[in-house]
């Protein structure tokens, strides 16, 4: 079984083909700049060397007939026709509360989601158009949608509410729903299985670190807590993103620094956190290094990073009364061997202990970097959100 698993943002298509017999991806790329007369789109099947061209794409659906073109390529294709594709996985990013796992798309499911894009402007309606666009392209294959919101749809009440007036949320569904939720099952089941207990028996909190970021607590195999909100922005200090702030500040600096209401929403989303801290980048490698060499601001924005990722993670603790895994996964959770150091280093009261040496081996695989006396197994695992999205796909074809 072949699944396409595509990832699609308001101008880019992100894809994998996978085969499902062995999980190998057998090709991937990413169409970039669609609505343009120079899209670039790169193309590479596994083995092989990445072939990048440009070409003038109007929209997601030509961007998709491209794609296609590619795998059914005669010389460097991968498939010989569109028949070969028996499912398409689809990343959506907010399911509201209508979705607590991954869908078969149909009328009903495509309206769900329209109903949420007031609460995923920028994701869900690029989302809708790459579902559109795929459909009319392999209308033979069996459409899935999965959500980067359905596996925090476990959390309780208590957890997922805000304090506000509760007919907010009766009239508006205004609560947190938490992202990044295929990339944190996926590396909680990796981080089970590595340490052979099943998940259910497990408290397990995974820290998905990159230019976004969240953490989660998962107890006995199901998300209780979630650091981002009923947006992305919530919590942590992220690459661009400022994360948990008084609420007060919206309405202060919009009137002292005479801003509209879009133009602090851009702010809060797109220069903030390390970049306007720094004033230089967002990127933590750009920014450790800067610190290295001196850069206060960078010294700065680093301490905070770490305090704020800190203090989450030992709420958490303190929320499920205990902690069984700590892992660390995502861009800067799998390559930052200060970020996690130093992380580490400042939770050693619930007797986390860290191996420097293991520490500083970087792999591919799951790993252990904690000491055989740390009370806490530490995991660095790698995320593949694509592979999970293909499995979802593949269990729902196989049930249908």
């Amino acid at each position: 079984m072949k699944i396409l698993v595509i990832n699609c943002g308001s101008s880019s298509i992100k894809y994998e083909l996978f085969q499902m017999e062995d999980e190998m991806v057998i090709a991937k790329g990413l169409v970039e700049k669609i609505g343009t007369e120079s899209a670039i789109v790169t193309y590479q099947v596994t083995g092989k060397e990445e072939r990048m061209e440009t070409a003038e794409i109007l929209d997601h659906r030509e961007g998709l007939n491209l794609v296609l073109r590619l795998l059914m390529d005669e010389k460097e294709g991968v498939i010989k026709s569109k028949n070969e594709v028996t499912a398409v996985g689809h990343r959506v990013v907010h399911g509201g509360e209508y979705f607590s796992k991954s869908a078969i798309i149909t009328s009903e499911v495509r309206q769900a989601i329209r109903k949420t894009i007031d609460l995923a402007p920028l994701h869900n309606p690029p989302n809708l158009l790459g579902i559109s666009a795929a459909e009319q392209q392999l209308p033979d294959a069996t459409h899935v949608a999965v959500f980067d919101t359905a596996f925090h749809q476990t959390m309780p009440k208590r957890s997922f509410l805000y304090p506000l007036p509760y007919v907010l949320y009766t009239r508006h569904k205004i609560r947190r729903y938490g992202f990044h939720g295929t990339s944190h099952k996926y590396v909680s089941e990796k981080a089970a299985a590595f340490v052979g207990k099943p998940l259910s028996d497990l408290k397990v909190i995974s820290a998905h670190i990159g230019n976004g970021a969240s953490v989660t607590a998962i107890e006995n195999g199901i998300s209780t807590d979630t650091s981002m909100g009923m947006t992305p922005l919530e919590g942590l200090m992220m690459g661009t993103r400022c994360g948990d702030i008084d609420p007060a500040i919206v309405p202060y600096v919009i009137a002292k620094e005479d801003l509209t209401l879009s133009e602090i929403q851009s702010m809060m989303n797109k220069h903030s956190g390390l970049l306007g801290v720094t004033g230089m980048s967002s990127d933590m490698r750009e920014v450790t290094e800067a610190m290295e060499e001196g850069n206060e601001q960078a010294k700065l924005a680093i301490q905070m990073y770490l305090y704020k990722l800190r203090k989450t993670i030992g709420a958490y603790i303190a929320a499920m009364n205990g902690i069984d895994i700590l892992l660390f996964t995502a861009g800067v959770g799998e390559n930052s061997t200060y970020v996690r150091q130093e992380v580490c280093n400042n939770l050693s009261f619930f007797g986390i202990e860290i191996d420097t040496t293991q520490n500083n081996i970087r792999s591919k695989e799951v790993r252990e970097i904690s000491t055989p006396n740390s009370k806490v197994k530490v995991l660095v695992v790698p995320t593949n959100e694509e592979l999970m999205i293909a499995r979802e796909a593949k269990q729902l074809v196989d049930q249908s």
